[in-house]
This record gives C-alpha cells, sequence and structure tokens, in this order.
C-alpha cells in the first residue's frame, strides 16, 4: 500500500498538470514552495510562538562513535506545534510534494523509484549518507 500511494499521487499530479506543463513554471512553483516552507516554519517562531529556537554549537565527544552522537545533538527546536502551524505547514509541505512531483513526472522519473534507490543509499551508507 505504502508504495502505490506514491504511484497514485505522481498519476493523479500528472492529471492536474496544465498551468504548470513547462519545466521552467515547474522550476519556479518548486522553488517558491520551498520559501513556502521555510517561511511557514519561521513563522511558527516570529508570529505565533508555539515553536522557539535555542541554536547552539553541535559537538560530540570525541570519543564517542559516530552512531552515538545521535544523543548528543540538538534540534535546537523547543515547545510543539500548535494545531494551525502545524495544518499550514501540512498545507505547505504538501504543495511541495506536488511540484516535486510535477518535476518528476515532466523529466519522466518515477518518484516511488527515487525513494527506493535513496532508502538503498542511506541503508548502505548509513551514518556516511551526508558526508
Amino acid at each position: 500500500m505504502k508504495n502505490e500511494i506514491v504511484g497514485q499521487f505522481q498519476d493523479k499530479v500528472s492529471e492536474l498538470l496544465i498551468r504548470h506543463r513547462s519545466i521552467l513554471d515547474s522550476l519556479t512553483k518548486f522553488q517558491e514552495s520551498t520559501s513556502r516552507v521555510n517561511r511557514s516554519i519561521a513563522k511558527t517562531v516570529t508570529t505565533c510562538g508555539c515553536l522557539t529556537v535555542d541554536a547552539a554549537k553541535q559537538s560530540c565527544p570525541s570519543e564517542i562513535e559516530l552512531k552515538d552522537c545521535q544523543q548528543y545533538m540538538n534540534s535546537h527546536l523547543q515547545g510543539q506545534l500548535c494545531e494551525t502551524c502545524r495544518e499550514t505547514i501540512e498545507e505547505e509541505l504538501g504543495n511541495h510534494l506536488f511540484y516535486l512531483t510535477a518535476l518528476c513526472h515532466l523529466l519522466e522519473v518515477d518518484l516511488n523509484d527515487v525513494f527506493e534507490s535513496e532508502y538503498d543509499r542511506v541503508s548502505t551508507l548509513g551514518f556516511f549518507h551526508l558526508s
């Protein structure tokens, strides 16, 4: 079922692509959706206040193995999303997924294949996948 929803979503996006059928339109809408996601998260702090950011340098003791560093890392977030902010962020993330999927469709890339390849890559590389 999980794999089916990705394919169904990509098919539905393909059906709905009318105004943004141009790769240029989809690229710019994808970039715009990135900004809107970032803005909605920032507003949880600056407008609503349900979240606060308390950032400092991340550090992990040198004698600790890389896999154990996770317990020393911090998201720098404090608080919890209120229902209004959660709804807004979910909506903006949904729009972002729409335009990501539109790009996949226009480039003839199967989004499910992207998920599977990335899953395999992070599973194989483990903690070293971001280097």
